[in-house]
């Protein structure tokens, strides 16, 4: 368990973690064709923002206080992710009756470029098709899944960074 922890380890398995993620995100997107919803595509970012930092600090292999360094964007990007997830479960357990209003599409959006806070704004406050559940597995859906995921990878690099040493 300790070679778990050592130097680079975390950081890379973390990167892996992610990159795994997002890469089936992107199949179950390009060969499934589960079309993702505003907040779906949102909740890639946080992966995206935690596997890059996980991915510069395998590089870079920090020791001492520099691994807390990474922490910070690490962090950011996990709150985001634990943010944008936990919106999205919530919105899926509304009853429904309960549910917002559909907006215009995120890439309906990108295209006529809208500005980036309103974008933000639609997609955590009238976003009606993130409601829709379209896959699952286990009796979790895909939000929730990245949900547990978004909480594990917190919570595994807290705690290597807290077990190690060096």
């Amino acid at each position: 368990m300790n070679r778990l922890i050592e130097g680079r380890t975390p950081f890379f398995l973390v990167f892996l973690a992610c990159a795994g993620l997002l890469a089936y995100a992107y199949y179950a997107q390009f060969v499934l064709g589960l079309e993702p919803c505003p907040l779906c595509i949102l909740q890639r970012f946080g992966f995206m923002i935690m596997g890059g930092v996980a991915l510069v600090a395998t590089i870079h292999g920090p020791k001492g206080w520099w691994r807390w360094v990474y922490a910070v964007p690490f962090a950011a990007g996990a709150g985001w992710g634990i943010t944008t997830a936990s919106r999205h479960v919530w919105l899926q357990n509304l009853p429904a009756d309960q549910v917002p209003d559909c907006g215009p599409g995120m890439y309906f959006m990108l295209e006529l470029d809208y500005p980036v806070m309103e974008i933000l704004q639609e997609a955590f406050t009238g976003a009606g098709e993130c409601a829709e559940v379209d896959w699952s597995f286990m009796g979790l859906s895909m939000p929730a899944w990245t949900l547990v995921w978004y909480v594990l990878l917190t919570a595994f690099m807290l705690w290597a960074m807290i077990a190690r040493r060096s």
